[in-house]
């Protein structure tokens, strides 16, 4: 990945989308059940805002990652949200490209003359 693509912010919000996808892949899930295993998953680190998941799961539903259908559970309907093919595929490429920018940081950090863990 260039050096001049790199987008602080935009890596931020795309690691949100990458949880979301993450906590769908072994089976669907309605919007409060993805939330509560991505924090039980990272012990508490990432946490999903009131008003943050939603807006997230519409576009990652409109670009075809996500797929969302509607059913009834005990009288109250809910949207349970499912992994796609292209979202699966998606989520897989995006891991790799984590994993090099987190590498890059952590070498900046440790600077030049410390050796890597």
């Amino acid at each position: 990945m260039p050096e001049d693509d790199f987008d602080i912010q935009g890596f931020a919000r795309d690691i949100n989308e990458l949880l979301i996808l993450s906590a769908l892949r072994s089976e669907p899930k309605h919007g409060y059940q993805i939330v509560l295993d991505i924090e039980n998953e990272s012990n508490g680190l990432f946490r999903f805002r009131h008003g943050t998941l939603y807006p997230i799961l519409h576009r990652l539903e409109k670009e075809g990652l996500i797929r969302g259908t509607w059913s009834k559970d005990v009288g109250r309907r809910k949207k349970v949200y499912s992994l796609t093919g292209k979202g699966r595929r998606h989520l897989s490429g995006e891991t790799g490209r984590v994993e090099d920018v987190v590498s890059r940081l952590v070498r900046v950090l440790r600077g030049p003359d410390q050796a890597p863990a």
